[in-house]
């Protein structure tokens, strides 16, 4: 019995030494499989030195909310002329216009209700209906518009409004996030997100006016009714108005274009404060510099606008600047094209200083530019329009109404324009009607010049042969 339980204890014995060693042999193996296995060291696979970078948070409700009462729904009801041939077969009346409605956008930009929106977007408007996002309407009036920038300035009677103010569109950066309000296909108070995916942008959009283009780039969408609203930043300011999409189908394909604000910015200032936009010119003709270019003048950049020559009257002349220099920068402001120096101008006025500098000779050159108008003045004066783009005028002479059967017309006494002295139009011809419009002073001319600003217009002139010839005339902005 004894010898039984000795063997027993042995055996017990045994085998708790034998799972004690089993066991610990185990946990040894299992801890240095955690070891093996538990979670590896961040290690950042783009090599910042910096442990504690955080990727931006952004949040677009409070742009939203801040924006979206400040942007309204355009209606422009518009009327067509009448056709006069029906008129004249059926009856006063008969070849009434049609009525066609558009509806687009617009910002308001003060509280006492200043509004703006593109000048596309109320052409020929015969009526313009203004509604709030609240959905109370106004009729509004054209306070001035500009068609050069596609901006147009309405004002409607109305106090406390929400508006959203201006920043400073040089400081868009490209990557940056952005906001398109606006009201497309008529669905209002719509917001859609994006990046600026390029700056000063040239799309050709316009074959009719001469256009100021250095569009903001974004690939927020906008449709057809979105013309006229509001691109603003994260913080909800306005950095442009949205303008133009380039689409083969009518609809948003990628892209979207909108007016800088600071050239938004400046031409309503310039309507309030004087009616007109002031234009400001550097007096250089340009040309983009390219490949091919700087090879001819042994350059070895491609960036930069060259000037190809300078006006005789022009602010760019008298400061120093001499053709063949490169711009590169305006101010603060970096100058790779053309579209860049156009739209940085076109936030100035006749009258302003710029830095520019330029490349000449492999160094870099610094000159301080007074800006001028496009007569190498900074006021426009009261004939300026028709002296510089034709020449010396005066009403017909009695004997030469006699001659040629008219009552109306307007003699060149001394013609300046290079284009129609080339083309064969000589002092003593008459200048009888402009873009179908009879003018019998030079005040008449002088008018429908300032009007058609940025425009061609066709000059109808009488030669002393007797005939009728039909010239154009380009209106500079």
């Amino acid at each position: 019995m004894k010898k039984i339980a000795n063997l027993l204890l042995a055996s017990v014995l045994g085998g708790a030494f034998a799972l004690g060693g089993y066991i610990l042999m185990v946990d040894n193996n299992q801890l240095e499989m955690i070891g093996q296995t538990s979670l590896p060291k961040p290690i950042q696979t783009n090599y910042i030195p910096t442990s504690n970078y955080a990727a931006e948070v952004t949040d677009f409700t409070k742009a939203a909310e801040e924006t979206v009462n400040a942007v309204v729904h355009v209606k422009n009801v518009a009327v067509s002329s009448a056709n006069p041939l029906l008129e004249f077969f059926y009856g006063q009346g008969a070849g009434g216009g049609k009525t066609t409605v558009g509806t687009g956008s617009g910002v308001i930009i003060s509280p006492d209700g200043y509004i703006i929106t593109n000048n596309h977007v109320i052409k020929g408007a015969k009526e313009l209906e203004i509604t709030l996002n609240n959905r109370k309407s106004y009729t509004a009036e054209v306070v001035g518009l500009h068609e050069s920038s596609d901006i147009a300035l309405l004002k409607i009677n109305e106090s406390d409004l929400p508006y959203i103010t201006f920043a400073n569109s040089d400081n868009v950066k490209v990557g940056e996030w952005v906001l398109a309000v606006g009201n497309p296909f008529n669905l209002t108070s719509t917001v859609t997100a994006g990046i600026v995916s390029a700056k000063a942008r040239n799309i050709n959009i316009s074959r009719e006016t001469r256009m100021i283009e250095s569009f903001i780039q974004t690939d927020a969408a906008v449709n057809p009714g979105n013309s006229g609203g509001a691109l603003v930043n994260v913080r909800g300011e306005l950095i442009g108005i949205n303008t133009a999409i380039t689409s083969q189908t009518g609809s948003y394909v990628g892209y979207s274009f909108a007016v800088p604000s600071n050239i938004a910015k400046k031409v309503v200032e310039d309507i309030i404060e004087f009616g007109d936009v002031q234009t400001a010119y550097l007096g250089i003709r340009p040309a983009d510099l390219n490949s091919e270019g700087a090879k001819e003048l042994d350059l070895n950049i491609t960036e930069g606008v060259l000037i190809a020559g300078l006006t005789d009257d022009g602010a760019a002349k008298p400061a120093g600047l001499k053709v063949n220099d490169i711009i590169t920068r305006i101010d603060n402001v970096e100058i790779s094209q053309f579209s860049d120096l156009q739209g940085y101008l076109s936030s100035k006025r006749p009258g302003d200083v710029v830095s520019v500098t330029v490349i000449r000779s492999g160094g870099k050159k610094q000159f301080d530019v007074r800006l001028a108008n496009q007569f190498g003045k900074e006021t426009i004066g009261e004939l300026d329009f028709s002296k510089y783009l034709i020449g010396d005028l005066k009403k017909i002479s009695s004997e030469d109404a006699t001659k040629y059967r008219v009552n109306y017309g307007v003699e060149i006494s001394k013609l300046r324009n290079k284009n129609l002295i080339e083309n064969e139009v000589k002092n003593g011809d008459i200048i009888l009607r402009m873009d179908k419009e009879k003018v019998y002073d030079i005040d008449g001319i002088e008018k429908i010049l300032r009007k058609n600003k940025g425009k061609n217009v066709i000059l109808q002139i009488l030669n002393q042969e007797g005939v009728v010839e039909y010239h154009r005339l380009g209106v500079n902005n």
